[in-house]
């Protein structure tokens, strides 16, 4: 899993044309990844949200980043090992317009060892 990470206000003083012209990244990018079978999904994810902390009876709700910082999108890949995911999180199109980007890459769980749990797909 790719995890996109940056500031949260990182887009909103860029042009139209600038904004489009990652977009359109975005999509080639996509489509590249599409096309070597590499890509399970991706989506972005809205700037606004709610973080629900706490435990029964004792639920939190507030802002759901206490930083600058956020997770703006996703993408569910596949990679031969974690540096193929590395090399693939390298070309995303966040990198290109601006310098606050960071991908956090994590392979998946997706068998528990102790008890041999399968999680769905």
């Amino acid at each position: 899993m790719l995890l996109i990470r940056n500031q949260i206000d990182h887009q909103s003083k860029w042009p139209t044309e600038v904004h489009q012209k990652f977009l359109k990244q975005c999509e080639v990018y996509i489509g590249k990844l599409k096309s070597e079978e590499k890509l399970i999904s991706a989506q972005p994810m809205v700037r606004e949200g709610t973080m629900v902390s706490g435990s029964k009876g004792e639920w939190k709700e507030g802002p759901f980043s206490d930083s600058k910082e956020v997770i703006v999108g996703y993408y569910h890949i596949r990679a031969a090992d974690l540096s193929d995911a590395v090399d693939i999180a390298k070309g995303n199109p966040e990198f290109e317009f601006g310098t606050t980007a960071r991908v956090e890459v994590r392979p998946i769980k997706m068998k528990e060892a102790a008890t041999g749990f399968v999680y769905p797909k």
